[in-house]
């Protein structure tokens, strides 16, 4: 099966993100083979999509690849991520931090202007739209912080969670809570208050920690 360049990186990113949900949501547990073949006939795919979409969960780390025989999903245990979200939610706090000083007008609007954007997708439980407008939003943040180091460092860290950042948006009710704690990080910039857009921006993050596990949790219910 053939494909041309740009039909291949959605096909990768469709495989990409339909396996990295299925490993944050527990429904396939470390140790799990991932052959390529297989893979590309469930999702009518050549191979070629498929190893670039295993290449970029292995970057992320769920994944690992060996030599000629295929991967396996790597393990990850609960501890681990939670480590992972307190790590980056102290970076996040820091980058909102940084932002409410340095932030320009056009910086401003544009965040502004996603958050007004975002209710539609919540009022239409859009998870997938919603994640696209959550990594804008986030990311955003990190250009106003005015620190190229800061704002690497904050991306990287988001490529490693961006799979569990995802899956916890499904949580229930998840989406319009993110969206009021937006508004609240918002509110705080706002006044010019950076220890409280800091404070905030923390409990967001690791509200989202918290949804995550809620909703591996409630996975796991509905299979047992």
């Amino acid at each position: 099966m053939d494909e041309a360049p740009e039909e291949r990186g959605l096909i990768s990113d469709r495989i990409r993100n339909a396996l990295s949900e299925a490993i944050a949501g527990g429904r396939m547990p470390a140790g799990t083979a991932l052959d390529e073949q297989d893979l590309a006939d469930r999702f009518g795919a050549s191979r070629t999509p498929v190893r670039e979409a295993l290449r970029q969960l292995a970057f992320a780390g769920l994944v690992e690849l060996r030599p000629r025989r295929g991967g396996v999903v790597a393990r990850t245990t609960p501890e681990r991520i939670a480590e992972m979200f307190e790590t980056t939610a102290e970076i996040e706090a820091m980058c909102v931090r940084l932002a409410t000083y340095r932030i320009t007008p056009l910086e401003r609007s544009r965040l502004m202007d996603l958050h007004e954007a975002s209710a539609a997708m919540v009022a239409a439980g859009d998870v997938d739209a919603y994640d696209g407008f959550n990594r804008a939003f986030h990311e955003t943040l990190y250009a106003a912080t005015h620190n190229g180091f800061l704002a690497e460092q904050a991306l990287a860290i988001r490529e490693r969670l961006a799979a569990f950042r995802r899956t916890q948006l499904r949580q229930a009710s998840r989406i319009d809570a993110s969206r009021a704690e937006h508004g609240a990080v918002l509110a705080a910039m706002a006044e010019g208050d950076g220890e409280a857009a800091a404070r905030r921006m923390r409990a967001h993050m690791l509200n989202a920690s918290s949804a995550l596990g809620r909703y591996v949790a409630g996975q796991g219910e509905r299979e047992g």
